[in-house]
Order: C-alpha cells, then structure tokens, then sequence
C-alpha cells in the first residue's frame, strides 16, 4: 500500500488517517501472464492500479483484429473507462503481459472516496487530465507522423515499455504488422 500512497502524495498530501480511510477501499489481486483482468462483454467492476507488472487494453473489432489501445505498468491506472464509469459491458479486453499485480478500486468505492475525501477527487481529476492528454497527443501523431516516428516518440517517452514487450504488441500498439516494424531503420 505503500506505493499507492507514494503515488497519490505525489498530487496530494495524505494524513496517517486520511491514507487508512482510502487503501481500504482497495483490494489486492495477483494475475499469471495471459490472464484476463477483464474480457470484451464483462461487467466492468474494477479500476486497477498496477503495482507491479504489465497489462494490454486491447479492442477488436469485427474481423477479429486486435487493435491495443494503450499498455499499464507500475503506478499506472487501466479499466475499460467507459464501462467502469457508465457501467456498460466492456468493449475491450484487459490482459496480463507479464505476471501482475494490482490494487482493484470499485465504482461504489471510488465514489465513497472523493465523497469522504474532497482532495481525492483533484487527484483523480489530475490523472484523468493526463491521460486525456496522453490519449489526444497519441490521435495526433497516429494521424500526423509516420510508423517510424511514432516508435521513436514511444521510445522516449517509455523507453523501459519496449525492452518489456514482445515487438508483435509494439506493432499491434503502433498499428501495423510485425514485418513492417522489423523492417523499420530504427
């Protein structure tokens, strides 16, 4: 727990009280590689907070191509967002990298939080914010730049993501095949 409240104290300062009111709301789980956090049609119960290995949110469409929409590693947040918050069924797939382990907050307890804990709510309106803009910088350079730069722009901004990932989910992540990213000049 202690790196959840590292993470949160990094936004928000959290008294001994304040800390022991939020983490138990949360619950820890363990995962094998390959497991399934969530599956497309599931109910969306978690939001999970990796502590320590790596997980793929992945769509597929109607063809059966999976398309991954982002990577989580430690002191990372992932969930189906919008069935977490709307609680929808899931329209992606969250799956194990690597063994992982996780802390799992629900919605009812994500609620119970920012309602006890008014500064929890600007903690989790400053990840959000984040990964907004993390989500529209991606749009625009899937858009605007090439496969090559895409890599390099992954490369520096998490350079520890590519010596973890096989260069099939890179490619997957980037949008194209395993041949065309082997055959990049990188």
């Amino acid at each position: 727990m202690e790196q959840l409240r590292t993470h949160i104290e990094k936004i928000v300062p959290l008294s001994d009280e304040e800390f022991a009111s939020i983490s138990s709301c949360f619950t820890y789980r363990k995962y094998k590689k390959h497991q399934f956090l969530i599956q497309h049609g599931d109910t969306v119960s978690y939001n999970y907070f990796v502590l320590k290995g790596l997980l793929k949110l992945v769509y597929t469409d109607d063809g059966g191509k999976e398309h991954i929409v982002g990577f989580a590693m430690e002191d990372w947040w992932e969930t189906d967002f919008p069935a977490y918050y709307q609680s929808k069924k899931a329209t992606m797939s969250l799956e194990c990298v690597e063994d992982t382990e996780v802390l799992c907050l629900s919605l009812e307890d994500y609620r119970k939080i920012v309602s006890t804990h008014p500064k929890m709510e600007h903690f989790f309106l400053e990840k959000a914010y984040m990964g907004f803009i993390a989500a529209q910088q991606r749009i625009i350079s899937t858009m605007t730049t090439g496969i090559k730069e895409r890599y390099e722009q992954l490369l520096e901004k998490h350079p520890s993501l590519i010596q973890r990932v096989p260069k099939s989910l890179l490619a997957a992540y980037l949008g194209v095949s395993r041949e065309t990213l082997s055959r990049l000049p990188l």
